[in-house]
């Protein structure tokens, strides 16, 4: 059987039920869990021999993850990674949506002419003809974008809400990139935002930029419809 994720031995200098964890979780993370092909359930035993450590303290970094919402452990069944469902990865979106237009607004008030210049660079980095030919690179480039919403922000209570919530969304985010028409709207969108943040003009880019974030909530909703005929399936 394949390996859903490729995982290096610890090294002993690390508290190891901690490291267990982080490289678990960043491996994960690299997974493509909204990919059809990806296969969603994980081997313990096999989990174990790639780290070169024992179950037990794989077993609690699985836990973790769990109560993360990173992986489902089910009974008799085994360790899977977590497929949100339609309803849920929308309600993530809209959350997001409701925590970035706020962030964008402090960010009129409280970012330096200098950070907003940065912003600028990550927004206008790809045209929307690079961006469909690059839209790997595009899709870190538009995360590494709305995370610098974020820090602009400069409010560090909504920045951590919003960190553990980009971790569910970074899966999400990467898949529906790889359409071509998300791309090209996600240029045009980002000039606009970046245009009304640098006016200071904060009502305006509070709803730019939650207005381009429901839209992908909408994309999901009419486009990911396989996702609830494999919710249902796993219920079986």
């Amino acid at each position: 059987m394949n390996n859903v994720i490729a995982l290096q031995p610890l090294a002993s200098n690390f508290t190891l039920k901690d490291h267990t964890y982080g490289v678990l979780r960043e491996a994960i993370l690299e997974v493509d869990v909204y990919d059809r092909a990806t296969d969603l359930r994980l081997d313990e035993r096999n989990l174990a021999s790639q780290l070169g450590i024992s179950r037990t303290p794989l077993r609690e970094a699985l836990t973790r993850l769990e109560n993360e919402g990173l992986v489902e452990i089910r009974a008799r069944k085994g360790v899977f990674l977590r497929r949100k469902n339609i309803d849920e990865v929308v309600d993530l979106i809209t959350v997001w949506a409701a925590l970035e237009s706020m962030a964008a607004r402090l960010a009129c008030e409280r970012a330096s002419d200098g950070e907003i210049d940065q912003l600028y660079q990550i927004g206008t980095r790809y045209t929307t003809d690079n961006a469909k030919a690059n839209l790997e690179e595009y899709s870190e480039a538009n995360i590494k974008f709305h995370r610098q919403i974020m820090s602009l922000s400069k409010c560090a209570s909504l920045q951590k809400i919003a960190d553990g919530l980009f971790t569910q969304l970074r899966p999400v985010r990467r898949r529906a990139m790889q359409d071509s028409r998300r791309a090209n709207r996600s240029v045009v969108d980002h000039m606009s935002i970046i245009e009304s943040i640098r006016e200071r003009n904060a009502s305006l880019s509070g709803d730019l930029v939650r207005d381009h974030t429901l839209r992908l909530g909408d994309y999901i909703r009419n486009s990911w419809k396989h996702l609830e005929a494999e919710a249902a399936k796993s219920e079986r």
